[in-house]
């Protein structure tokens, strides 16, 4: 295949795989597509790791890194706050509402042993910050990804000039026709315009409405298209609608390499695609993700509303961490809580399969559909 995408990226395929797991990423590269690590949840060190790791696996295919630096969150006025000014911005109405929710679901304390780790460990820096993202940044450059993404908001003028320096593309992410003329402006190589059935966050804006008003808006940018994107029909419609390939992230999250968590993965593939909501209840901003016992008890009108962006993912950091840990156990109601983000495609998901496969199938199946279509217009 012949797009914008795969000549600018020297790609065989057009498939764009978004994704926190370094196995994912391999599958996808090595299978003629690129996969994009989010280094959000990643140390520094681990980010060092998996990217070398990565190198090593895929040899000179490419392959990109997502980092995670909203243009607006809670302190970012001030700037420069640490992670433990924010920690004393939250208020202690919704530290004892988490407590009570781990209380009434018998979720056990981490064991002294756990030491920090989740989103908030291993770094002062606040979450979602550029203070947080420019040591990824640094890691990502020293190492040989073709394609640097902000998954929230404009990059950064540094960023892209960084980026741009040192010869790679910069992405990101778009919920509204807007968003993207402000990316472009800014000096965006690539545009994914992410419709509200995504996974993660999002806005709400459907992909069907949402790909040509950006592809119309934002001139001979490339546009890859998001949300709901998990088969070769849908990689075809949004092909169809003006874009030159596709970002998909929900559809991995089922995969064999997939890190998920296990019963999360077994809940993932018994869902449909209505067992999904876009909720603050994780990070503070609209992020689509299954529907469990977790979000219920915060869409409860007696209950306080979610901070904003990044007091909440820190409020719940240590929650989510013991949640997982006991979601496997017997005895607790962990398992009732344990969630995570993921699109609406998830009702397509009901099968556990290897990374390349599911690349193979889409390809087979977008052929078929733009089989069928040229057929249609010759009868």
């Amino acid at each position: 295949m012949k797009t914008a995408i795969t000549e600018m990226f020297g790609i065989d395929v057009p498939i764009v795989a978004f994704t926190h797991c370094r196995d994912v990423v391999a599958a996808v590269s090595k299978a003629g597509g690129m996969g994009v690590l989010g280094a959000v949840g990643h140390s520094d060190a681990q980010l060092e790791i998996d990217l070398d790791w990565i190198e090593a696996e895929i040899g000179d295919r490419p392959y990109g890194v997502d980092l995670i630096v909203p243009a607006k969150y809670a302190g970012s006025d001030e700037g420069g706050l640490t992670i433990h000014d924010l920690v004393a911005m939250i208020p202690d109405a919704h530290r004892q509402f988490v407590d009570d929710i781990l209380t009434r679901y018998g979720v056990p304390e981490l064991p002294g042993d756990a030491g920090r780790g989740g989103l908030v460990g291993g770094s002062d820096a606040a979450p979602f910050s550029a203070n947080r993202a420019d040591p990824q940044l640094d890691i990502a450059l020293a190492h040989d990804p073709v394609f640097v993404v902000n998954a929230l908001g404009p990059p950064p003028a540094h960023m892209i000039e960084l980026v741009h320096g040192a010869g790679r593309k910069v992405g990101a992410l778009a919920g509204a026709a807007q968003h993207a003329e402000r990316h472009v402006n800014a000096g965006v190589d690539v545009i994914i315009a992410q419709g509200g059935e995504a996974g993660g966050h999002t806005g709400e804006i459907g992909t069907m409405v949402l790909i040509p008003e950006i592809v119309d808006v934002v001139g001979d940018i490339p546009v890859l298209g998001a949300g709901g994107i998990g088969r070769g029909r849908q990689m075809a419609a949004a092909m169809a609608l003006g874009a030159e390939g596709v970002w998909c992230g929900s559809v991995w999250l089922t995969t064999e390499e997939a890190e998920t968590h296990p019963t999360v993965k077994q809940k993932f593939l018994a869902a449909r695609s209505s067992d999904t909501i876009r909720s603050k209840s994780r990070t503070g901003k609209p992020a689509r993700q299954l529907k469990t016992a977790w979000t219920e008890e915060w869409e409860r009108p007696d209950t306080p509303d979610p901070l904003g962006m990044p007091l909440q993912p820190i409020l719940v950091d240590q929650a989510i961490r013991r949640i997982d840990r006991a979601a496997h156990q017997p005895g607790t109601g962990a398992e009732q809580l344990a969630n995570y983000f993921v699109g609406q495609i998830v009702g397509a998901m009901n099968e556990s399969k290897p990374a390349s496969r599911v690349v193979y199938e889409m390809i087979e199946e977008f052929i078929e559909s733009v089989d069928r279509l040229n057929q249609q217009m010759q009868s």
